[in-house]
């Protein structure tokens, strides 16, 4: 068996607890309108390689996964995209004693009931919690989501809840009231991040020859967002093992 990776981080500090290694997976299904990584999206493409022969290239930062509490994401792309070989790779690590995390919208396919056994924690990126406009920010149906985090419930594992925030799109107050109440439904959150909308990538869909589906929107105001990350966190963080 053999999987596509776009590219490694081998000292990630965002995405999970401690110290991490981050593989990017190759392939996305969606087409977010504020994504940064286009060159993410096809499915071809990336760099192939075998479950073996990447979780041998990570162990070699199990010192700094053991000395910070981290251990390994998949992102992408879409990690769900490549199910078969994303559920190798986490089987790999777990029987080498690594936390395991996945970086995800939940669309995708494959046994996800496997994939959870063998995951730690699940980093959930929120397009949006209402159908008209998780499909205007995607171009997809919102079905294929709704179904992975029920499988997430089923499993029990705690998750990290993501959602960007777009000016003119995500960032008024109705809706991030809304999203609260959403969030507040799903099990185990042990945490919300509002990550503020930016363009350092718009460079990308130059190289690609890509329009920008977001040209001329500004970058979201980090410090516009801190009381709400406060609040989201007070009121959704409260049951962490239901």
């Amino acid at each position: 068996m053999t999987g596509f990776i776009h590219s490694l981080e081998s000292m990630g500090l965002v995405d999970g607890p401690g110290v991490r290694a981050v593989v990017f997976l190759q392939g996305c299904p969606l087409r977010c309108l504020y994504c940064h990584n286009p060159d993410t999206q096809t499915f071809s493409g990336g760099q192939e390689t075998t479950p073996e022969a990447l979780v041998k290239r990570l162990l070699r930062f199990r010192p700094y996964f053991e000395s910070s509490g981290g251990g390994v994401t998949f992102s992408g792309g879409e990690p769900l995209g490549q199910p078969d070989f994303l559920l190798a790779c986490l089987k790999l690590l777990k029987a080498e004693g690594v936390h395991t995390c996945i970086d995800t919208s939940g669309v995708g396919q494959g046994d996800y009931e496997d994939i959870l056994k063998h995951t730690d924690l699940v980093l959930y990126d929120v397009k949006h919690h209402q159908r008209e406009d998780y499909r205007k920010i995607t171009g997809r149906e919102m079905d294929p989501t709704l179904a992975f985090v029920e499988a997430v419930r089923k499993a029990n594992v705690p998750m990290w809840v993501r959602h960007v925030v777009v000016p003119g799109l995500t960032d008024s107050p109705e809706h991030l009231t809304s999203l609260g109440e959403y969030i507040a439904t799903l099990p185990r959150v042990e945490k919300v991040e509002l990550l503020p909308y930016h363009t350092l990538g718009v460079h990308k869909y130059q190289t690609l020859g890509i329009p920008y589906p977001l040209e001329g929107v500004p970058p979201m105001d980090k410090t516009t967002l801190e009381p709400w990350n406060r609040q989201l966190n007070e009121a959704c963080c409260r049951n962490t093992d239901n």
